[in-house]
């Protein structure tokens, strides 16, 4: 939320919606922005759970794939990839979706991985294969998935998202990232417990190692 407000001081509209919208909680922060929000995610269970922590009327929640998200086309101000760039197998099917739900002039900001030997071993290693670390299941993430940003920004300008810039984001030390995961994988902590644990910082001036935030705005 730290990296939407920055953006948001950048840009105006008050209609966001989140692709890969999980339990809701991103769509809740926008919600305490005063943003009307459309959330998606293609888990039922997933939509389940965001609709019985959120009792406002200014978010709903649907159950659709990524490439097909099913809402109103050119009526958005902000779209919000979530955790989308890295699972899908047609990246270019969701961005030219992301496209089509912006109105012109619109941003986009999302968060994905970078493929670099350290993020390799993070996610396709710890996260996936390693016993005491493993926290995803087998396939979740693979190295073709995992991408650079100057791939990914040309990937945007063809379907006419302007990319704006990335910015690095990062636990505060790999400590504690693995303690976290051995934690949550032997069920000591819950998902929600996790993320406090690891403690993401944002980090404009360095360079995207493993995780990276960026915006794009649609032309």
């Amino acid at each position: 939320m730290q990296y939407v407000t920055k953006v948001l001081d950048e840009t105006s509209g008050k209609r966001a919606a989140v692709i890969g919208g999980g339990r809701g909680v991103l769509a809740q922060g926008l919600v305490h922005l005063g943003m009307e929000v459309a959330s998606l995610d293609p888990s039922h269970e997933a939509t389940a759970l965001a609709r019985e922590s959120d009792d406002s009327e200014t978010a709903s929640y649907s159950t659709a794939p990524f490439e097909r998200p099913g809402l109103p086309e050119g009526t958005f101000d902000l779209v919000y990839c979530a955790d989308t760039f890295e699972i899908t197998e047609d990246l270019d099917a969701v961005l030219a979706a992301v496209a089509r739900l912006l109105r012109p002039g619109g941003t986009l900001i999302y968060d994905t991985v970078n493929r670099t030997p350290i993020s390799r071993l993070v996610y396709l290693g710890m996260l996936q294969r390693f016993p005491g670390t493993r926290i995803m299941p087998p396939g979740r993430y693979s190295a073709a998935r995992l991408r650079p940003p100057a791939e990914l920004a040309a990937r945007m300008t063809a379907h006419g998202l302007a990319d704006l810039g990335t910015c690095s984001f990062k636990p505060r030390s790999v400590g504690a990232l693995i303690t976290a995961t051995r934690a949550r994988r032997a069920g000591r902590v819950t998902d929600d417990q996790l993320s406090s644990m690891v403690d993401f910082k944002l980090d404009p001036n360095g360079p995207p190692v493993v995780t990276y935030l960026g915006h794009a705005v649609r032309s």
